[in-house]
């Protein structure tokens, strides 16, 4: 069973059949190979204080749906599993916490605030570690939010699901020498005005990000992208999308610790407006993914 990782139980709304129990706020399930994966954006567990102003279906749409199903083969598989279940529209855990829009706030902020140019881009799209607006630019809230509400979002939610990704990565590490973690996520058919910094561009079947070879080493990131490229797919490398902080803090390819970030269009396997899996489109995509993770398990990068 999953270990339970939520230090506060936190009530949610009706979200569905793929909701977890509203008091799991991050799960893992440990592994025994060299390979991690996490989601950090399928959750949907709305907790009760979100208070936003927008209807439930509304907030969905940011979520990385169906992801968690997508790999669901991996702890059979003996891959460690990290999985948020609080959306990323409530706190996104592939933030830092320093990247937060403090006009959103009632008081003061006096932690530290990213001063870093292209990071301050995303925040002022409303797309930090607090959401501001949606992918389509509508405002979230219809009030302030207060700073004990913000700490409590990070204690309850950030600093778990980051204590679960840094525990599995030194477990796999300790265990073998190395590690290989695949930071998992969805993106929509085309990019929303306020998703990305391109706005309207077409995204292809597969993004694979390793901050230009600065979290993973080039020639398993290369590896990854030939393998899928093989199975069919359009993969772009590092553009629109070159990982973000669950890369940028686990990844360091000198100490063979290698992390990716792998996105998917989700035109591969949903209806984007219902949200509906689309079968048969979900089951190829899910075969090859683990035949991906099974290339990955057969990958030593230290050779």
């Amino acid at each position: 069973m999953p270990a339970v990782l939520s230090p506060t139980p936190s009530p949610s709304l009706p979200s569905g059949p793929c909701a977890a129990p509203a008091a799991r706020m991050v799960s893992a399930v440990p592994g025994r190979t060299p390979v991690v994966l996490d989601s950090p954006h399928s959750g949907t567990v709305y907790p009760e204080d979100f208070r936003a102003a927008l209807a439930l279906p509304v907030l969905r749409r940011a979520e990385d749906t169906h992801v968690e199903k997508l790999y669901g083969f991996a702890p059979a598989l003996g891959v460690g599993w990290v999985e948020a279940h609080f959306p990323r529209i409530y706190l996104d855990a592939n933030r830092d916490t320093t990247e937060l829009d403090v006009d959103l706030l009632d008081g003061e902020w006096t932690d530290p605030i990213t001063t870093d140019p292209v990071v301050l881009q995303k925040v002022r799209l409303g797309k930090g570690l607090i959401w501001k607006f949606t992918d389509e630019g509508v405002p979230i809230y219809a009030r302030k939010l207060g700073v004990d509400e913000i700490r409590a979002r990070i204690d309850n939610c950030w600093r778990p699901y980051h204590q679960a990704v840094a525990r599995e990565i030194d477990a796999a590490h300790a265990r073998h020498g190395y590690c290989i973690h695949i930071n998992c996520h969805s993106m929509p058919a085309v990019a929303a005005s306020h998703a990305t910094l391109h706005p309207g561009l077409v995204h292809a079947d597969f993004v694979v990000g390793d901050r230009d070879g600065s979290t993973a080493s080039p020639a398993l990131s290369k590896k990854l992208c030939a393998f899928l490229k093989e199975r069919g797919y359009s993969v772009d490398y590092n553009h629109p999308y070159k990982g973000v902080e669950l890369v940028r803090r686990y990844g360091d390819p000198a100490a063979q610790r290698h992390s990716i970030q792998v996105e998917i269009n989700r035109k591969l396997y949903m209806d984007e407006q219902t949200l509906a899996i689309e079968e048969a489109g979900f089951a190829r995509l899910q075969a090859d993914l683990k035949a991906m993770v099974e290339m990955l398990l057969a990958t030593d990068p230290r050779s």
